[in-house]
């Protein structure tokens, strides 16, 4: 089931996406970074992350990747890497299809491009539209493209666990435009913590099966029914809302008008979140740092106290100074360090 098309039927529709231009503008650098049989692509491959091999002079091989579906192009691509590997020579995969298990199911994932090493070394390639100014690009957008990378490589893994004489890099080529040019440069980036942490958060996922051995006899997400029953089938599957979905989840929006409206900590992000311990509700935090709930020896609670009470005396010393309350601790400390006579003329 499309998320987009469920979260419209919920009236939640979401209302983001990549504008036509920027999709244009993407396309439009791939095929420039690709032009001549990724001629300009492998040099900036070999240059940074070439190590002894020769550099590829026009003769790498492309194969054809073409298949029928997505199981069928994976099987493909499969079989693309182990001949490109046995033949000790460069290839350019573009547009792999590789397959991944999530949850117990198949998950299917193009990266832009896969490069084989003359040592079997194989490496993936993001190409991004976001510019490299002074060799550095946005921090947040390269981790993202770190993350995403780092799940190419786990899937490429299960491919080279099984041909002979090939190794996953786990450091993958960026490539974007050049400061404000449409001209291509690259950066290396090393995706092993992202990898580490998405191996470990697959392994956590509940499987496919088992959520579904626990919802209601019944329970359907046909859109075709009335909201009031579509509406109670989502909220069977508990959400794991969090700020970050907005990005990339048609839900999201669904997810974070009902964490809302049960004030989960959710809402304001998984660092506060991780942060608050025991407490998952905005109501319960405000009742612990008043003192009303909570165990005082819990440091999650103590310092939500210490930090009310600085709050409160942070403003109660400013409302002394805007009233100009005379001898109040906070008018003498500011009257002390003013220049002689300043007091005098307030």
């Amino acid at each position: 089931m499309d998320k987009g098309v469920l979260a419209t039927a919920l009236g939640s529709p979401a209302p983001f996406g990549q504008s036509q231009f920027a999709f244009m503008r993407g396309n439009a650098f791939e095929a420039k970074v690709k032009a001549d049989g990724g001629a300009e692509l492998l040099r900036l491959l070999h240059e940074r992350l070439g190590g002894g091999a020769e550099a590829p002079a026009g003769d790498a091989a492309t194969p054809d990747l073409s298949a029928a579906g997505p199981e069928g192009r994976a099987a493909r691509t499969a079989l693309a890497l182990r001949e490109a590997t046995a033949a000790g020579g460069w290839a350019l995969l573009d547009h792999p299809m590789l397959a991944l298990e999530v949850a117990g199911s198949p998950a299917y994932l193009e990266p832009d491009a896969v490069v084989v090493h003359p040592d079997g070394r194989w490496t993936v390639v993001e190409i991004k539209s976001f510019p490299m100014i002074d060799a550095s690009a946005d921090p947040s957008k390269v981790g993202a493209a770190a993350r995403q990378a780092a799940v190419y490589v786990l899937a490429l893994e299960r491919v080279a666990a099984v041909t002979e004489g090939a190794e996953v890099g786990h450091r993958v080529l960026l490539v974007c435009p050049k400061d404000f040019s449409n001209l291509p440069t690259a950066s290396v980036v090393d995706v092993r913590k992202q990898r580490a942490v998405t191996r470990r958060q697959l392994t956590r996922l509940t499987r496919v099966e088992d959520i579904a051995a626990g919802l209601p006899e019944g329970t359907t997400f046909d859109p075709a029914c009335p909201p009031e029953e579509l509406d109670a089938a989502v909220a069977a599957v508990p959400p794991a809302y969090a700020p970050e979905c907005l990005a990339a989840c048609e839900l999201a929006f669904h997810c974070r008008a009902r964490s809302r409206a049960e004030g989960a900590v959710e809402t304001l992000g998984r660092s506060v979140r991780g942060e608050l311990g025991g407490l998952t509700t905005v109501a319960g935090v405000l009742a612990a740092a008043a003192g009303k709930e909570g165990d005082p020896a819990d440091p999650t609670v103590a310092a939500l106290r210490r930090a009310a009470a600085l709050r409160a005396e942070a403003l109660e010393s400013a409302e002394a100074l805007r009233a100009g309350t005379p001898g109040s601790a906070a008018v003498r400390h500011a009257e002390a360090g003013a220049p002689e006579g300043a007091a005098a003329c307030r």
